[in-house]
């Protein structure tokens, strides 16, 4: 297999730390097998070297909050949508875009997308939702793993990453969607 997909699987694994061949070819050959491998190995995934549905949601995954972490400590800006300033659903909808995933601009309209996940099987990636300010999803971070969740928070000013356990988050939790 060859092409521009093998390069990007290439990037993404180089990225992560897994591809370490000095360029990305394009081609799928022993190299990049390895990498597969050693990156299903290291995710506790089933290592046959295949990127099959599982590990490409994995990758996607770990891109995505890579990309997401990028952003702590941005300024939080009513109706932002760049690394200037960002609010709750401007950073979901930039990372995911920066990541080729096209999703709604607005938390409403993001709550409509993806799959329903109960809280007890919250992976890393899932959109995490809250009722705030007004009814319906008025607020969505990305659950990160551990409880915790990356968001751009009004009250603090910036993007930061809080525990799904704090009282307010906790009282004001609404659901969860799947968007990988």
């Amino acid at each position: 297999k060859s092409g521009s997909d093998v390069v990007a699987l290439q990037e993404d694994l180089k990225t992560l730390g897994y591809f370490t061949y000095y360029r990305c070819t394009g081609y799928f050959g022993t190299v990049t097998k390895q990498s597969v491998l050693n990156y299903q190995r290291s995710r506790y995934l089933l290592a046959d070297g295949i990127v099959g549905p599982v590990t490409r949601r994995a990758l996607k995954t770990d891109m995505l909050i890579r990309t997401v972490k990028k952003y702590i400590g941005v300024p939080y800006v009513w109706g932002g949508t760049s690394p200037s300033g960002f609010d709750c659903s401007g950073l979901t909808h930039y990372v995911m875009l920066e990541n080729e995933i096209a999703i709604p601009r607005t938390c409403a309209d993001q709550y409509t997308k993806g799959t329903w996940i109960s809280r007890s099987s919250l992976k890393p990636g899932d959109f995490v939702f809250f009722e705030t300010y007004q009814a319906g999803a008025s607020h969505v971070g990305i659950y990160l793993g551990n409880g915790q969740f990356i968001h751009a928070s009004s009250g603090t000013g910036k993007v930061i990453i809080s525990e799904l356990s704090n009282s307010y988050y906790s009282a004001h939790y609404i659901g969860a969607k799947r968007m990988i």
